[in-house]
C-alpha cells in the first residue's frame, strides 16, 4: 500500500469514530487494539467488547485531521494529533488548551485493513483523577504554558 492509502484508511477510522459509525469493516478479522487502562483486545468481538466499554468516557469528540502528524513505515503509521468533545460526565476538553486531547495512534496497516492499532492517550478526560493527580484540581494542567502550546 502507498502512503496515501494508509492514510486514507486512517482518516476514515477518524471520521467514523467521530460520527459514531461502524468501525469493524476497516478491521482484519484478527486485528489488535490496545487502549490505556484497558488492554490488548484481540479479535473483532473483543475489539466490540472494548469499544462498548470505554465508550461510556465521552459523549462527544471530534479530531482535528487538518492539524494531524503523520509519521510512516513500510506498514505502521503513526497518527498524532488534537480532540475535543464531551467526557461522558458532561466534562469539556479541548486539547491544546486542556489536560486532555493530546494522543498518539500506532497503526498497522495492511491490505487496507487495520490489523493493529495502539491508542496511547489520556483516557481521563474530564480530569477526575485528583487523587492521585492533585494538580488537576488547581486547574495547573489547563493553565499552565504547557498545555497551551500548539
Amino acid at each position: 500500500m502507498t502512503r496515501e492509502q494508509q492514510r486514507a484508511v486512517a482518516l476514515e477510522y477518524f471520521r467514523r469514530l467521530d460520527a459514531g459509525e461502524d468501525l469493524t469493516e476497516l478491521f482484519d478479522p484478527d486485528a489488535r487494539l490496545y487502549f490505556p487502562k484497558w488492554g490488548v483486545a484481540e479479535g473483532i468481538d473483543e475489539i466490540h467488547r472494548l469499544w462498548s466499554e470505554v465508550g461510556g468516557l465521552y459523549r462527544e469528540i471530534r479530531h482535528y485531521s487538518e492539524y494531524f502528524n503523520f509519521m510512516f513505515g513500510e506498514h505502521m503509521l503513526c497518527v498524532e494529533g488534537l480532540s475535543d468533545g464531551v467526557a461522558g460526565d458532561g466534562t469539556p476538553w479541548k486539547g491544546g488548551q486542556s489536560h486532555a486531547g493530546r494522543w498518539c495512534d500506532v497503526m498497522e496497516i495492511r491490505d487496507f485493513r487495520i490489523q493493529r492499532l495502539y491508542i496511547y492517550l489520556d483516557p481521563d478526560y474530564a480530569g477526575a483523577d485528583t487523587e492521585r493527580y492533585p494538580w488537576l484540581a488547581d486547574g495547573h494542567a489547563t493553565t499552565n504554558n504547557h498545555a497551551a502550546q500548539d
